[in-house]
């Protein structure tokens, strides 16, 4: 039995937990805060096919640093899951990689939609979390770039009561844009080509979409205002429209080029820092739902190379509460606000059971964010050495103590 004593709420009171275990122990918690087990709806872990960036040993490790005891992980990988085979075949190097890292890390998966492979949805729809659509090409071969497939894609998530995750730019506007910025050469270009209106446009398409279907809809990594105008408008009309953002997109504006040079490079891509604060507004005004840390490692060779070849994507995952606790220091969020975004809201999207989980949180420990001892296998942070303030030390998850300090 785990016996949890003097722990601090997130509305200020105190409380005692005990929580079943298979070994017997006692936490005197008083200078702790205690949090649910946080949710990560948007990773990249990058099994199969592409474990020099990250593997679910690593990956497992990095999240419970974060204080997460449950993932959802995307399906670009190499191959991509976009069939019940290579669905199955995922689940399993999952299950191997956690059983010998000996975290027992909550997931789920997201399932491709792939133009060839429409038909394979139905044959998965209890074993996925939903189907994801990259309405623009990111990392992967991934996109469904036509009306005609995203009409079906939709049609078929109603019909089988699945949630649809977009990646929501607008690959014809993409391409024209590349061919408007052909001579791009620097970093910030990513910036210019993914611009604003390349995702609004395709946000637009894909709540015209839930409109006709009825379809639930979850719009990924939301970083600018035309987005959340379009959002909170759908939201009023009663669709069943979701909204998430990123820490990045949070903490980060168009001006990190100059000192990151290509580890800002993302996509959608950071913004000005007029959607920056609109993010924040948003949050404010309850139509961002969640918070996903879009953890998607590449290594630092990758990342070093010139514009055009340099991968988008950076990790994320262990910092995202740090960097929202530091927040709520600076006043910017509630505490209740921080849970809602990373544990209450997706549970409910998504129609998680509950559990017992628990993070214990030193609201008020400071600590630099080093590279050396992030537990990701990239082995990189864009906020390393920042201070923040508001740390995790202990994760509880299916009734086992992990002390962060020694995983």
């Amino acid at each position: 039995m785990l016996k949890i004593q003097n722990a601090v709420t997130i509305d200020g009171s105190r409380m005692n937990l005990t929580i079943e275990s298979t070994k017997d122990f006692t936490l005197d918690a008083q200078n702790l805060t205690i949090f649910p087990g946080l949710i990560d709806p948007h990773v990249h872990f990058r099994t199969p096919g592409l474990e020099h960036k990250e593997n679910w040993l690593t990956a497992a490790k990095a999240a419970l640093a974060g204080g997460y005891t449950t993932v959802f992980d995307m399906p670009n990988t190499l191959p991509p899951t976009i069939t019940e085979t290579s669905l199955k075949e995922k689940k399993a190097l999952i299950e191997a990689q956690l059983a010998e890292v000996g975290i027992p890390l909550r997931y789920e998966l997201f399932f491709g939609a792939d133009k060839k492979h429409l038909s394979e949805i139905h044959k998965v729809k209890h074993d996925v979390i939903g189907i994801k659509v990259f309405m623009g090409c990111s990392t992967g071969n991934l996109v469904i770039d036509d009306d005609e497939s995203l009409h079906a894609v939709f049609a078929i998530a109603a019909s089988q009561n699945l949630i649809v995750a977009v990646h929501a730019e607008d690959e014809a506007l993409i391409i024209e844009r590349k061919k408007q910025f052909s001579d791009a050469k620097h970093y910030c270009d990513h910036s210019k080509i993914r611009n604003p209106e390349v995702a609004a446009r395709a946000v637009a398409k894909a709540i015209a979409l839930c409109r006709i279907y009825e379809t639930k809809l979850y719009i990924l990594h939301v970083s600018t205002a035309d987005e959340i105008a379009l959002i909170a408008k759908a939201k009023e009309e009663g669709l069943p429209v979701y909204a998430e953002t990123t820490p990045h997109h949070l903490f980060l504006d168009d001006s990190a080029y100059d000192n990151l040079q290509g580890k800002a490079v993302v996509n959608p891509p950071l913004r000005a820092e007029e959607h920056r604060k609109a993010l924040w507004n948003a949050i404010k005004n309850n139509v961002i739902d969640t918070i996903g840390s879009d953890h998607a490692p590449h290594t630092n060779t990758e990342k070093s190379q010139a514009y055009g070849a340099c991968p988008s994507g950076m990790p994320g995952i262990e910092t995202t509460l740090p960097l929202l606790l530091t927040a709520h220091h600076e006043g910017l969020i509630t505490l209740e606000k921080i849970v809602s975004l990373t544990q209450k809201r997706p549970r409910e999207i998504f129609g998680l059971p509950e559990n017992n989980d628990v993070v214990l949180v030193d609201l008020n420990k400071t600590r630099f964010v080093d590279n050396a001892t992030l537990k990701t296998k990239c082995g990189w942070s864009v906020f390393a050495g920042q201070e923040l303030r508001g740390w995790p030390l202990y994760v509880i998850m299916n009734g086992v103590l992990y002390d962060l300090a020694t995983i």
